[in-house]
């Protein structure tokens, strides 16, 4: 599987729709904390793996690993099995919208990140579009929970670990882009996201004495169901939808886009994407405030996006 130039905006945007509905699966799957990384990434992951082998393309997957060595093993720790622990465990520490607020900030970060790795530096466009989009996220997340993005003390070390998330996922995908150019976004992401999935696995039975046995995803008592559905099938699909297909999509879409940051502002959609499909399925009413923030934040990833064309019609 190979995403062209052209098409790459586009996959990182159905990335993204992957990205907004993670948080509601991982409330279905009644699983929380630490437990739920590993249960998504190993069968994510193991996803990904299956799907790289049935394409004789992209059945090099150890082709990274030799060339990268060492270097690729670590990036792949960091930036997938210590971003996702991180992102997991900042929920039990501090609020949904505290988390959310703070991983939001990722295109930021890759802007950050590629003017440090590549000296590529951030136009004043995009630290305008940027702040204005940001600022419609706060909206739409905190209208009206200020007291809950304010947090107490305790949620400080919560902020902390979605800061890490961030800064370490931004990082890893600026990191990452030359290795997914020459050897492909499936079996790059699909070997990367293995060698996560494994010291995730080790990470939190050391640490938390939680070792996940991926045979037991369906024994659980009907107790546990969710929507009369038993939780290993919403564990299923955020690890088949949420990761397997997200991932490939979202890091396959920000490698082959001709310019990192502007295709990373893309995520600043996610909670954008996450409202409508509250409003469409939960019968959810946003306010005023959050109507025009969301109109804000899309018609900020917009001009970011066409700038090219619009800064050419106005001169």
């Amino acid at each position: 599987m190979k995403i062209s130039a052209k098409t790459a905006y586009l996959a990182a945007f159905v990335g993204v729709c992957g990205h907004a509905s993670s948080e509601f699966f991982a409330v279905l799957s009644g699983i929380s904390g630490p437990e739920v990384s590993v249960w998504r990434y190993v069968i994510g992951a193991f996803g990904l793996v299956v799907w790289a082998l049935l394409i004789p393309s992209s059945r090099n997957l150890l082709a990274p690993v030799r060339e990268g060595g060492v270097y690729f093993i670590l990036l792949s720790l960091i930036g997938v099995s210590a971003t996702y622990l991180a992102f997991h465990w900042a929920l039990d520490f501090a609020s949904v919208i505290q988390v959310a607020t703070v991983v939001t900030t990722i295109p930021i970060f890759v802007g950050l990140s590629n003017l440090v790795i590549n000296g590529e530096r951030i136009t004043w466009v995009k630290s305008v579009t940027g702040c204005l989009a940001m600022l419609g996220i706060i909206v739409i997340l905190t209208d009206g929970y200020l007291a809950e993005l304010a947090g107490d003390r305790h949620s400080l070390f919560g902020v902390g670990l979605a800061i890490f998330c961030a800064a370490a996922g931004s990082a890893y995908s600026v990191l990452v882009k030359p290795i997914i150019t020459k050897h492909g976004a499936l079996p790059t992401t699909a070997i990367s996201l293995a060698i996560g999935a494994v010291g995730l696995w080790f990470a939190v039975g050391s640490f938390w004495g939680i070792w996940v046995n991926p045979i037991t995803l369906f024994a659980r008592s009907g107790s546990e169901a969710t929507a009369f559905v038993n939780p290993g099938w919403w564990i299923l699909v955020l690890a088949l939808w949420n990761t397997t297909i997200t991932q490939i999509l979202w890091f396959g879409g920000l490698a082959a886009a001709p310019d990192i940051t502007r295709a990373s502002y893309l995520f600043f959609l996610k909670p954008v994407i996450a409202a409508l499909l509250a409003i469409l399925f939960l019968s959810d009413s946003p306010t005023l405030l959050q109507g025009v923030a969301i109109l804000l934040v899309t018609g900020c990833v917009l001009v970011e996006l066409f700038w090219a064309k619009i800064s050419t019609r106005l001169k």
